[in-house]
């Protein structure tokens, strides 16, 4: 099965808070609201969603192509880093004028998160022709990215009949309903978690039925309560999280759960394997500092598949998966 995966490539920095962000907060005075909050550690890592789920991929043995914008210091490090690990970077457009985009997130004791975004390059991914690559793709991902270039690339991806799995989940903030109706519409997949579930339906003014008519199939994750994969025949699979996770760091968890999803549905493993292949790596990663800094090894990971979900889902997986 044949991958694209559009997506924001960034480079992230990552705090942490001693305390909770709920404790500074005076309800009544939020239209003033002018805080700074002193953090302990700053950790800058290589991240960005279209790069995380590449990276997560390529981890499980399947090499996807990357298509995305970024700055003249892409090339400095961060390409290298994605060619070592297994993923195609042919599709990645390097700006004259732009900087990589950054992301700067301060996370508190209770894994609340307070984040900002500068687009830089990523601006420029509206200019990418996604099939004037010269790719036969199977299935692309158009992962949250600059919304003009999503658009396109949602387009595109009708116009030429090829199927596309809608994630739009951080920039369902901005858009209005006429925008989130036009990415997920037709969608092979729609991916985001239960809040972006309810404000899909609140923006599109769509019911859940509607939303799921309107789609092949839903994955909504639930965080510690697992994953709902929603079929167009009106099945529902339910799947619970992995054991015994000692949480670290939540970025980049979503995106290591697609990665892992798309990975066992790509290997023609069930939807109900395939949310638990997506649970399996987003626990390694959120016992991670960092998007990609997890290890990934096949015994471990298969040891943990097996420890929550049973001897048949390792052995199914361990049949499908190339892990090293």
């Amino acid at each position: 099965m044949h991958l694209a995966i559009t997506g924001s490539i960034a480079t992230d920095h990552l705090m942490t808070f001693p305390g909770k962000f709920a404790d500074s907060l005076v309800p009544d005075q939020l239209d003033k609201i002018s805080l700074s909050f002193l953090v302990e550690d700053l950790d800058v890592r290589r991240g960005g969603c279209g790069a995380n789920i590449a990276f997560g991929l390529a981890k499980l043995g399947h090499r996807a192509l990357l298509v995305g914008a970024v700055g003249q210091d892409f090339e400095t490090e961060y390409r290298g880093w994605l060619d070592a690990a297994g993923i195609d970077t042919g599709g990645v457009l390097v700006s004259d004028s732009r900087h990589t985009a950054r992301f700067v997130c301060t996370t508190d004791d209770d894994h609340a998160q307070i984040a900002t975004f500068y687009a830089g390059a990523m601006r420029e991914s509206r200019d990418i022709d996604l099939f004037s690559l010269g790719q036969d793709f199977d299935l692309v991902l158009i992962a949250p990215d600059d919304p003009e270039g999503m658009l396109r690339h949602t387009q595109a991806c009708r116009d030429q009949g090829i199927p596309f799995a809608a994630d739009p989940s951080q920039q369902l903030a901005w858009a209005e309903g006429d925008v989130i109706r036009h990415l997920i519409d037709g969608a092979e997949y729609l991916f985001s978690n239960d809040y972006e579930s309810a404000l899909i339906q609140q923006k599109t003014g769509w019911s859940e039925a509607d939303v799921q008519a309107h789609v092949t199939t839903q994955v909504t994750t639930r965080g510690k309560d697992g994953v709902s994969v929603f079929t167009h025949d009106g099945e529902r699979i339910d799947v619970g999280a992995i054991d015994g996770v000692v949480a670290v760091d939540p970025t980049g968890v979503g995106d290591s759960f697609r990665a892992g999803f798309l990975a066992g549905v790509a290997a023609d493993l069930s939807f109900e394997r395939s949310a638990q292949v997506g649970c399996a790596i987003a626990a390694s990663v959120v016992e991670t500092k960092g998007t990609q800094e997890y290890d990934l090894t096949r015994e471990p990971f298969l040891e943990r598949i097996g420890s929550t979900y049973g001897d048949t889902a390792r052995d199914e997986v361990d049949a499908a998966l190339s892990l090293t």
